[in-house]
């Protein structure tokens, strides 16, 4: 399924001095994301566009090799890390010599330490903030919003992310589908991995019941794009409200992170503007806690900020007062605060903040959800 066609792309960069963005989507590997890029990479250099490859990885598959040779390559940059040379998207080059449209693969990749990004989602921002257009792929489970049900369903973590707030760039959002008997014939036939590989695959993703539910992941990124380009397209008076998410965090490390992933996920969702608010209460001055708890927190707060959420941080006792006055200050229509098992949550009850907290918010179109 493909939100917009090759001709519409092609109007779009054309009509804009402005770098646009087009993003395959896939439920996993060997789907054929590179290859439908590199096809259009093709259609494009027909239609007369300046078109480049910045990075491919065609993982020896003969059909993407296949196409990879008839367009222009700008060559990857040779780096030394840790005694060893290894190979890096030339970012410089690409911002030097400036093609209508380059291909970016390998979009969740992790760039060598040293380089000006230090992920190559970042240098995807760079290369549109200066008028360069990029087509690029990953697949559903490295989007950071995904990564807990993507380890629900596999079993596996996922440790190459890229923000949910990437797709907020992109023009163009176009799923590559197939169903899950193709893919594993794709698989076991050795056009995806070969040797030992393919057995590893088939034990862990390539399992029909997971294939089916990372498509189902997959299907859905694309259908809400969809519809944030319809909500887009009418007038302001018929357009839904806003929504305006706050995460409530502590300084519980793992309670913090599934708070804050499950309200970017949320964000996402709704193209929403989100907060993270702190507070600190007295018995969390930085003397009277642990450093490697202050460092935790920091890098939540970090994090939260690349995902692209506002983090606000106060000072005081009154827990849900505070809350309340954040709510009210930033507009807030949703607060997303941890269940039961945690810290903030024992605080609320334990001093019968919540009850407090909720007596606040009546009358207020804020809903109030549970983490668990």
């Amino acid at each position: 399924m493909e939100n917009g066609t090759d001709n519409q792309f092609l109007k779009h960069i054309r009509k804009r001095k402005k770098g646009r963005l087009k993003v395959y989507i896939g439920m996993i590997a060997g789907v054929g994301k590179t290859y439908r890029m590199l096809q259009e990479a093709h259609e494009l250099v027909k239609a007369g566009v300046d078109v480049k490859i910045g990075f491919i990885e065609p993982h020896d598959r003969e059909e993407t090799l296949s196409l990879v040779a008839d367009v222009p390559l700008i060559p990857r940059k040779k780096v030394f890390y840790k005694g060893r040379e290894l190979e890096e998207m030339d970012l410089e080059s690409i911002l030097r010599i400036r093609p209508d449209v380059v291909l970016v693969d390998e979009l969740a990749h992790s760039n060598i330490p040293g380089s000006k990004n230090e992920k190559r989602w970042q240098d995807v921002i760079d290369l549109i903030g200066a008028g360069i257009n990029v087509i690029t792929a990953f697949n559903v489970q490295h989007l950071e919003s995904m990564v807990d049900r993507v380890q629900k369903i596999s079993g596996i973590q996922v440790t190459e992310c890229i923000p949910d707030k990437i797709l907020h760039y992109a023009d163009e959002v176009v799923n590559i589908d197939l169903p899950a008997a193709d893919l594993i014939k794709r698989l076991k036939d050795g056009k995806i991995y070969s040797g030992d590989r393919i057995q590893r695959a088939l034990d862990n993703f390539f399992q029909p019941e997971q294939i089916l539910q990372l498509r189902e992941l997959a299907l859905r990124q694309v259908a809400t794009q969809v519809e944030h380009q319809i909500q887009n397209a009418l007038p302001q008076e018929s357009r839904m409200p806003k929504e305006r998410f706050m995460a409530c965090v502590s300084t519980n490390y793992e309670g913090g992170k599934k708070i804050i992933r499950k309200t970017s996920r949320l964000a996402s969702h709704y193209q929403a503007a989100w907060f993270v608010l702190y507070i600190q209460t007295p018995k969390e001055h930085s003397d009277k806690i642990d450093l490697a708890v202050q460092r935790k927190l920091l890098q939540n707060l970090k994090w939260a900020t690349e995902l692209g959420a506002e983090v606000i941080r106060v000072k005081g006792d009154d827990v849900p007062e505070l809350i309340f006055q954040q709510a009210e200050k930033y507009s807030i229509s949703n607060l997303i605060v941890g269940g039961p098992h945690f810290s903030l949550y024992r605080q609320l009850i334990g001093k019968n903040y919540f009850d407090k907290l909720l007596k606040k918010l009546v009358n207020r179109e804020i809903d109030v959800v549970l983490v668990f």
